[in-house]
């Protein structure tokens, strides 16, 4: 009980006057033993913003089974916004009666019997970004209520903060959580504004290093921007992610109608190349066969899932063309040839940029088609489609 006082006073008091703001990362100290491996599940913001329900998130949880994403390694189901509608006179926080009529706790009883696990949002702030109640003063109290209900997933956004100091505020959150003895993902959802890729290690297992991805290849709104921004912002930020820890450029627009089918998989393997966190945001129900076979190429997603827990880079970049790697436990590299530019090209890994020798004799497989393409001396090349990419294993 003393220790949960002295955190409660610490974060506080940080909140209050934006001072000492490494301290909750040490008193908060994060081991809880999950997201040893990039999240992966499906969440509702994408594509339904505020129009959530029970049946909608139950006709999820089922296609979550029935399209074979389940078994490809999904896991959460994730409410976004717009699901908590008030408080009662105790302060506790309360689900939209008519949207949710069995309440959360029955709907994440439904999410748990399917075999997946369930996710809510909250925010830092006195109102979400939808202008719903949010947690703050509220976060003993709130983490409490979900662990109760059975959550094992929450992201915990940043609208209505003011000046809140979020190093203070995601460390109050964290050792909520912690407190309530349950294994619950905390995802960070501060969009990278004050860089917790410097902090944050020690207080969630995700943070956003972004604003709010939109659906398209390359565009920009005043809090949105499209899949290139938030694949650039991702650079040089790979040696602070690792096992429980994520960098996170923000949830997958696969399958939204924003991008052709091509770019959706450049930003699949782009993503699982960066080990981030694979959250699925289109409708699962209505999945076309080509969106589905992205969504879980199971090669791909293993490059995602791999046990060394490292996080992809560019290594190099000519104009519009660009070689991406990542370092995987069984010592193979897994690459990607990028091609931004508005005509097909040849694209050249050459393995002295993914830290073999020249001289090495490497096999090729593509990951995309399930095939070895060969055994290759110094470098590999392959000709991608515009705005495509070609994604490959090299093993010594």
């Amino acid at each position: 009980m003393l220790k949960r006082i002295l955190v409660v006073a610490l974060c506080c008091a940080a909140l209050a006057g934006g001072w000492m703001a490494v301290e909750p990362a040490r008193v908060s100290a994060l081991d809880n033993g999950v997201a040893r491996t990039p999240p992966m599940g499906w969440n509702s913001w994408n594509k339904f913003g505020c129009n959530v329900s029970e049946d909608l998130i139950k006709s999820m949880a089922d296609a979550m089974l029935t399209s074979g994403m389940k078994d490809a390694g999904y896991q959460y189901v994730v409410i976004d916004d717009c699901w908590q509608v008030s408080r009662d006179a105790q302060g506790n926080i309360v689900a939209d009666p008519q949207r949710f009529p069995s309440g959360i706790k029955a709907l994440a009883d439904y999410v748990h019997s399917k075999g997946l696990k369930f996710g809510l949002y909250s925010d830092v702030g006195w109102k979400t970004c939808a202008e719903r109640p949010g947690s703050m003063g509220h976060e003993f109290q709130d983490a409490a209520q979900y662990a109760t209900w059975g959550v094992d997933y929450l992201k915990y956004d940043w609208c209505n903060t003011d000046t809140t100091n979020a190093q203070a505020a995601y460390g109050l959150m964290s050792a909520a959580l912690k407190a309530t003895g349950r294994p619950i993902v905390f995802s960070m959802c501060e969009w990278g504004t004050a860089k917790p890729w410097l902090w944050a290690k020690d207080t969630g297992n995700l943070w956003r290093t972004t604003g709010d991805i939109k659906d398209c290849w390359d565009c920009k709104a005043q809090y949105e921007h499209g899949f290139l921004t938030n694949l650039d912002l991702q650079v040089g930020l790979e040696s602070f992610a690792g096992p429980g820890h994520w960098n996170d450029p923000d949830m997958l627009e696969v399958g939204n109608g924003g991008m052709t089918t091509t770019e959706y998989r450049s930003h699949f393997s782009l993503w699982a190349l960066l080990a981030a966190p694979l959250i699925a945001g289109n409708d699962l129900r209505t999945m076309t066969p080509e969106i589905r076979d992205i969504l879980t190429a199971p090669e791909v997603i293993a490059v995602n899932q791999d046990a060394l827990g490292k996080e992809g880079a560019r290594v190099w970049k000519q104009g519009d063309l660009e070689v991406w790697s990542k370092q995987q436990a069984d010592g193979s590299r897994a690459v990607v040839l990028f091609n931004r530019g508005g005509a097909a090209a040849d694209v050249t890994v050459n393995w002295v940029d993914i830290g073999y020798p020249a001289h090495l004799s490497a096999n090729v497989r593509d990951l995309w088609a399930k095939k070895d393409v060969g055994k290759f001396s110094g470098n590999y090349t392959a000709k991608v489609d515009s705005h495509g990419v070609v994604m490959v294993k090299v093993t010594p």
